[in-house]
This record gives structure tokens, sequence and C-alpha cells, in this order.
């Protein structure tokens, strides 16, 4: 399998790089804040970029036929790679897609694609399930008008596209959808020095053949541990984050006491990390995706006014701040 999909340099692909062009000048409608030079060594794992796909790549057959095992389900390689259908082998464990969610409306994709017909999402982006419907129309909305912005990320600035190509009443359905599904037990965190050492493909991190291992360092390292069964798209098989040894307990202070310069995060999202209100929930949530977005509120890319709270806040966070609170919260059940 290549970096964009089931073995494939794939129109998928094209398209995804077309948008990252066309979305580039969202990034210029504001000035962000330069990251520190931490922030910056925390790019490569935070905000994993695929590498160049193989221009000699022999082209696939289209009509190869894909498999999870235990699905009744059965896609050929061409209805995969449809932005416009998702793959969704396990249909009874979810509510009924809506259509905007299964299939899209042209030129918007199918939500479920990206976020999983479970709206558990992956690493690269968000988990949708159980977050507030005002929550996800009003970020969608941001990424519209250009104040959401994953400057670093090439998967987030997917999304200032397909927010302008969705249309509110679809908008309104979809976020509908996602916020009355049950977010699950996703992400294993286990704390360790050692770690597998990775490479990048599939917009993740994904472990080296040969189990080598190297020092964990300040960061969080999210991977899967069945790549084939995650680009699949299989909505049952979720992730493994390793942190920093004593991350979890670090974080557990900060966010339920603070640290005299910073607010605890129950403050805001509760005694439990579940979210209050339209404020999102955190406990559960992909560890890598937390701390990419703390680190978008440190410098910029997160800039609506409803984010300023968050700004002011992660201003004051290091990284290890950051890894420590994901952590914790990540450790937390749902």
């Amino acid at each position: 399998m290549n970096a964009c999909g089931p073995r494939r340099w794939s129109v998928r692909c094209i398209a995804l790089v077309s948008m990252l062009i066309v979305c580039a000048a969202a990034a210029a409608q504001y000035a962000p804040n330069p990251p520190s030079a931490e922030i910056r060594a925390a790019m490569a794992w935070a905000f994993p970029l695929n590498p160049p796909a193989n221009p000699d790549a022999q082209p696939p057959d289209m009509h190869q036929p894909l498999h999870v095992p235990g699905s009744a389900r059965s896609y050929t390689l061409a209805q995969y790679d449809d932005m416009f259908g998702a793959p969704d082998w396990w249909p009874q464990d979810h509510l009924p897609m809506p259509h905007i969610v299964a299939h899209g409306r042209k030129p918007a994709w199918a939500c479920a694609y990206c976020h999983l017909p479970n709206g558990q999402g992956r690493p690269e982006n968000a988990g949708l399930a159980g977050l507030p419907a005002a929550y996800i129309i009003a970020q969608v909305k941001s990424f519209g008008s250009g104040e959401r912005v994953g400057v670093d990320s090439p998967i987030a600035k997917v999304m200032p596209t397909e927010a302008r190509n969705v249309g509110d009443a679809d908008l309104k359905i979809a976020a509908a959808y996602f916020s009355k599904l049950k977010y699950q037990p996703w992400t294993r965190v286990i704390e360790v020095a050692s770690v597998p050492k990775t490479h990048i493909a599939h917009w993740m991190l994904v472990e080296d053949a040969d189990s080598a291992q190297e020092p964990i360092g300040e960061r969080i390292i999210e991977t899967t541990t069945d790549i084939e069964h995650t680009e699949l798209r299989d909505a049952r098989f979720g992730f493994i984050a390793y942190v920093p040894p004593g991350s979890i307990a670090r974080g557990k202070i900060l966010a339920t006491k603070g640290d005299g310069a910073t607010q605890p995060c129950i403050a805001c999202h509760g005694a439990d990390l579940r979210g209050v209100g339209i404020i999102p929930p955190l406990a559960a949530r992909s560890p890598t995706y937390i701390v990419r977005q703390l680190i978008l509120f440190q410098t910029g890319g997160r800039h609506n006014a409803a984010a300023l709270p968050m700004q002011q806040e992660a201003s004051r966070l290091r990284l290890r701040d950051m890894i420590n609170v994901a952590a914790y919260a990540a450790s937390r059940g749902p």
C-alpha cells in the first residue's frame, strides 16, 4: 500500500494535492505566530506529511476486490477510492448514515470517508462521534471562513474547501448524525521509555518492519499495529499511543489543578473532561490530535472569537505540557 491508499497513487490523492494548493490562500488571511524551536521539532510527529508517491509504480487493478475479515461486505478498489462513497464494513455498528455522510453531495465529499461511518476518526483528523452538533457546525464554518486553518498539516487544509462545498442543510444533518453517535475507546495509551521506530505513510506514523526501537523523548507516537486494516478503514480497529513515562500523572495535575500560569482543563471541559455544553470533550480522544490543536491555538491556526480563551491558555504551554495534558486526557474513559 502506498501513501495515499491501497497500493497506489490515485485520483483521490491528486484531488487532495489540488485542494492543498487552492487552500494555501486561506493561510495567508492572517499572520500566524512563529512556532518555537521545540514546536517546530514536534511537527514531524504531530503533523505527519506523506513522502512523495513513487511515479514509477504500476497502476493497480481497479477491479481488485477488498475485504475485511468478518465483514459480509466487499468493495472494489475503484469503489474504495471513491470519495463520494465511504467504505462501511460494519453497518450494524452505527446509526443509518444520511446521504451527505455516506456519499457526500458533489462537490462535497462523503464525511464518513475520512471520519469513518462510526465517527471515530483517525490520528490525522478529528473524531466527530459525540461532539456537540453546534460545535461541529461552528468548526466547519470556521474552516470555511479561514478562521481555522491547519497551517502545517496538509490533511487539515482539506477542510476549508470541504467547508465551502457543503450546504448549510447538509452540514446540519451531518452534525446531528455524528453528535448522536457514542464515542468508543479508540486509542490505548501506554507509557514507555522506548518506542518502535516509525515512518510516515497514510498521513500517520507506521512502525518500521525491522521492529527497531528508539527513545521516545518528548513525543507521542500514535500508530496502528495493522496498517492494512487501518488503511482499509476498518472502523473496529483502533490505535496505540506511546507517551513518555510519567506524562499521565503530570498531565492530571495540569488538567485538574493547573500550574499557576494556566487554568485547569476541567474548568471548561468538565470534571471528567467529557465536555460541557458546546465545549468539546477531550476524554479518550486522540492525544496526537489534542497536541496538534494546542499547537494551532498557540501559533494562530485557530483564531476565531471562540478560540480566544484557548489561544491564551495554549500560549503559556511548553511542548512537554501539551504532551502531558494530551496523554492524561486520552487515557480517560469517554
